[in-house]
């Protein structure tokens, strides 16, 4: 899986990914042209879709509805160091019975995204430049 972002000027980024591409910006009052979500903004996206698709299959698997299947997913700021925390998914669906409230949830747990930031991964970070010669 990969995904690059290519400095586009300003605060702009743009992100590609199996050639779809999106805007990644900073809103006006931090210095962007509000183009595009913000990178917190783009991990909320990823975790409210991951949750959306698993329920939505979940649903359809079943012949349950999913005309009304809608997932929002907040998060507070905190500090040292500064992160995302504290996040919630929220999914409405049409009426279930509690069985199936029951399979929706654990249904949602195995979203990817869900799972990563409950176990949070390796990440190695390597700067590729080329090295500027030494002044004699």
């Amino acid at each position: 899986m990969e995904v690059s972002a290519g400095y586009m000027g300003g605060k702009k980024f743009q992100v590609v990914a199996r050639g779809h591409r999106s805007i990644c910006d900073q809103p006006v009052d931090n210095g962007g042209a509000n183009e595009g979500m913000t990178p917190p903004e783009f991990l909320l996206a990823s975790l409210a879709t991951c949750a959306g698709y698993y329920a939505a299959e979940y649903l359809n698997t079943r012949g349950l509805p999913t005309r009304d299947l809608h997932v929002r997913v907040t998060a507070q700021k905190a500090t040292q160091p500064a992160r995302l925390d504290s996040f919630g998914i929220d999914v409405t669906t049409p009426a279930l019975d509690e069985r199936h409230r029951a399979g929706l949830l654990r249904a949602v747990k195995t979203c990817l995204v869900h799972n990563t930031l409950l176990t949070p991964p390796k990440i190695d970070i390597k700067i590729h430049t080329p090295v500027l010669a030494q002044a004699s």
